[in-house]
């Protein structure tokens, strides 16, 4: 029982620092974003293609973020699910 404590101590460990880790990292993309935004908004010589194209990066990199931190967090609650399901 002691072994259980230990490692459901240690997911949850795991567990809050991959989250604050990843809202810092979060909120870096999010201020990186907003000012490629506004660089973008200045840019006039640069054609809207690329602008199109710099901001679809963007949005693709957010998308990307959120899917893995689904992902991390569905494989988080399995692990919790098999150690509650031995205890």
């Amino acid at each position: 029982m002691e072994q259980q404590k230990i490692f459901k101590q240690m997911i949850d460990f795991q567990k809050t620092t991959f989250d604050n880790t990843f809202n810092a990292m979060t909120m870096l993309q999010e201020q990186t974003g907003k000012m490629v935004k506004t660089y973008l908004d200045q840019a006039t010589w640069l054609p809207e293609e690329g602008q199109k194209a710099i901001s679809e990066w963007v949005n693709t990199y957010k998308k990307g973020s959120d899917d893995y931190k689904k992902a991390i967090d569905d494989h988080f609650k399995k692990v919790e699910d098999f150690f509650a399901k031995i205890g």
